[in-house]
């Protein structure tokens, strides 16, 4: 839910979310059984084959959008087409009751953390949903949003769990413009309690296997650690835990995946937007990759709900079809872990809306494009040396080239990111190497100038 903010916002919000910094103990489990506050009972077999972040790819799904026939059962149909991108986590915009009060329909404004909107479906079709995935291996991400509720959520009768005003009336989210929310209190010990039993539930109700976390930057670092741990302690579930922001403790505090946002605005607003160097790109890896462990990852995409409803789609903002899968490709190759946007991968040429349903996806357009992330995606999924390799950068001002390393096996990328004909000299290291088209048979030796065309990727690896 993060929208575009000047660096003064933004800065401000990463103080005021870093003003807590010392450890809480998390939230144990009750035992099972009982009443009250026990645990619920546990909903199915808890998944066993959740992906490791390195072998993460992501799909998005705006349920608003997704379908004409809409919700979970929309979602359902499609699982194999979603399947067969080479996709293995199903990331779910939030599936819980709107808030009326104030409200602009967003999804991110939630009424109850422990209910489904009748808007999708039930609560057995949410958890159908959840295990025909599971039958396809692919794991399922809930958004969390941590940061407020709708202004009629039951919890606005613990007003000591709201931030206040100085007369102490309620307030939204400081410096966002989100006045249809109610901004929480994360000095309360008891919202925090009621929020992690809330994360918890859907665990073990639903079956789910983690989440992606909205607006994480706004959240103290010391309640995701607090939550996170608590999330860890269901030692039957191995859950990934994914935060929506750019501070640099989001890794520290437990999360294994965390938005590549620097990522995408360089490509769009400096790469794409106004010629600017694609070496840009190696310094945004070093800076995204702040306190992350080697088993860490950042995750990429060139486009999400909240940027293609605002600012446009891949096809509107980086060049096209040619243009956006060049950028694809970087995002799934370089260093991290892709997400695919629902309708990114046959090039939907309009924005999606998310706040109602006046935009469905049309998907029998551009089959070309959808067999090309399937190329893609098989590719990295099969490469050891793209998921975990060292990497080595030989970029340029206009083309972004890389080897990736591991275990002697090599691949080397080269991706034009402009829209014309640029001739890349190559650099020392690699002149007169050989390779193969990791994407067919034919052999090749590098000279000293390669020439690309517009938009033109090679993919080779070492004989």
């Amino acid at each position: 839910m993060i929208k575009m903010m000047n660096i003064v916002t933004v800065i401000y919000i990463f103080l005021l979310s870093c003003s807590k910094t010392g450890s809480v103990a998390p939230v144990m489990p009750p035992p099972q059984g009982g009443g009250g506050d026990s645990t619920p009972a546990q909903y199915g077999t808890p998944y066993a084959q959740v992906p490791a972040p390195k072998d993460v790819v992501m799909y998005q799904v705006n349920f608003r959008a997704f379908s004409g026939q809409g919700g979970f059962a929309g979602v359902q149909a499609r699982l194999d087409s979603i399947k067969a991108l080479g996709v293995n986590v199903l990331y779910l915009m939030p599936v819980y009751p709107v808030g009326i009060l104030k409200s602009v329909n967003s999804p991110y404004c939630i009424k109850d953390f422990m209910a489904v909107s009748s808007e999708f479906g039930t609560a057995d079709e949410l958890r159908t949903l959840v295990a025909e995935a599971h039958k396809r291996n692919i794991a399922v991400l809930f958004d969390w949003v941590a940061d407020h509720t709708s202004w009629d959520n039951a919890w606005i009768n613990n007003k000591a769990w709201y931030m206040q005003d100085g007369s102490g009336s309620i307030i939204s989210p400081p410096n966002t413009g989100w006045n249809d929310v109610a901004a929480l209190n994360f000095s309360n010990a008891d919202m925090r309690r009621a929020m992690i039993k809330a994360m918890q539930y859907w665990v073990y109700t639903a079956n789910i296997d983690g989440y992606r976390c909205d607006a994480a930057d706004f959240v103290p670092f010391d309640f995701w650690q607090q939550a996170i741990d608590s999330l860890k302690n269901i030692k039957t579930h191995s859950l990934l835990l994914f935060a929506e922001g750019t501070r640099t403790d989001h890794f520290t505090a437990g999360f294994q995946l965390q938005y590549g946002m620097g990522f995408y605005y360089n490509m769009v607003n400096n790469i794409y937007g106004k010629n600017g160097p694609v070496t840009s790109i190696d310094s945004i890896n070093t800076v995204e990759y702040t306190n992350a462990t080697a088993d860490d990852r950042v995750v990429r995409y060139i486009s999400n709900h909240d940027v293609d409803n605002s600012d446009g789609t891949p096809l509107d903002l980086l060049g096209g079809k040619d243009g956006s899968i060049a950028a694809f490709i970087i995002a799934a190759y370089m260093k991290g872990s892709p997400m695919i946007y629902n309708g990114q991968e046959v090039a939907c040429p309009v924005k999606l809306n998310y706040f109602n349903n006046s935009t469905i996806i049309n998907w029998n357009i551009n089959a070309d494009v959808t067999a090309t992330y399937k190329k893609i995606i098989a590719y990295r999924n099969s490469s050891d040396a793209l998921k975990q390799g060292d990497l080595v950068s030989y970029s340029s001002g206009d083309v972004c080239v890389f080897t990736k390393i591991y275990n002697g096996k090599k691949v080397l990328v080269a991706v034009n990111l402009r829209n014309a004909v640029i001739n890349y000299t190559t650099p020392s290291p690699l002149v007169n190497t050989a390779w193969k088209n990791a994407f067919g048979t034919a052999n090749f030796t590098l000279s000293n100038q390669i020439s690309l065309q517009p938009y033109q990727y090679l993919i080779f690896e070492n004989l």
